[in-house]
């Protein structure tokens, strides 16, 4: 059986132990911001986005991964004689997975996974995918788990203010306004099919109070949520509202691990600052 790597967009937004235990090969997606390209979370990072559109009111433009690139990427493994796992943004929000499919044909041993999630709901799949490797199963077998196993990752996230994703051009200035006005934070929950995104329930009030609220409705929302694993993440925050969702989630499932993640830059510089999710797996 051949060793395996494993492999992912950047956007699954791992912290450096996880990214480390499971010895992840991160690719990171562009950042076209003020004429420039970056490497997301290499060479710049959310609060220097956000401090962009402060100053002067521009956004980062994201660029996917293109085939040659992914190519490059797995070449020189695929010449070593390894198989390869890559685990996918969402197809729905982004080209790279076709980009990657296309690479994955023409040099074969290497073995696409869509996501149909973003953020650290792709993360719990690329878990999973490290968990299949130390048990030692072959990498046709792990692909086909994974795939599969996409219905179980479950990715939310409160919005504290609609101002970035009204920059960027994803809700109209009337719908922004009236949620700042009225001081509503929707839930944007994620399609684990396909990775698309939809606006889930409305909370009105302080962000303080509507983050309880939130952890507590997604987490009584199933009855069979794994306690393996939880995943706080988020796109810049106070550390008060991370501890107070930490002990909001552990008191309602008695989590094995919980780990603090920051979102990349082409996460984040869609939901602006103060965005926090919580993305578990159920069974």
């Amino acid at each position: 059986m051949h060793p395996i790597i494993l492999s992912a967009d950047s956007t699954c937004d791992l912290d450096t132990e996880l990214k480390e235990r499971y010895q992840v090969q991160y690719f990171p997606f562009h950042i076209i911001l003020d004429g420039n390209d970056y490497q997301d979370n290499v060479d710049i990072t959310p609060n220097e986005i956000y401090q962009a559109y402060y100053d002067k009111k521009i956004l980062p433009k994201t660029s996917a991964i293109n085939v040659e690139e992914y190519r490059n990427h797995f070449l020189p493994w695929v010449q070593n004689g390894y198989e390869v796992i890559h685990i996918n943004l969402g197809s729905a929000l982004s080209s790279a997975h076709q980009n990657c499919r296309l690479a994955a044909e023409e040099l074969g041993h290497v073995h696409v996974i869509d996501s149909g999630n973003l953020s650290t709901g792709t993360g719990l799949l690329v878990v999973a995918a490290g968990k299949m490797i130390q048990e030692g199963l072959p990498a046709e077998e792990i692909a086909q788990r994974l795939r599969e196993h996409t219905k179980n990752c479950h990715a939310s996230f409160i919005l504290d203010t609609l101002t970035f994703m009204h920059a960027g051009g994803r809700c109209s200035s009337v719908a922004a306004l009236g949620a700042n006005l009225l001081k509503l934070k929707p839930c944007i929950e994620v399609d684990n099919h396909d990775g698309s995104m939809h606006v889930g329930k409305k909370y009105r009030g302080t962000l303080e109070n509507v983050l309880v609220k939130y952890t507590k409705d997604q987490l009584s929302q199933y009855s069979n949520i794994s306690s393996d694993l939880l995943f706080i993440t988020h796109s810049g925050i106070d550390e008060h509202f991370i501890r107070l969702v930490k002990e909001t989630a552990l008191s309602i499932i008695s989590f094995k691990e919980v780990h603090i993640t920051t979102a990349s830059c082409t996460i984040s510089s869609h939901c602006g600052p103060n965005t926090l999710g919580v993305l578990f797996e159920t069974l």
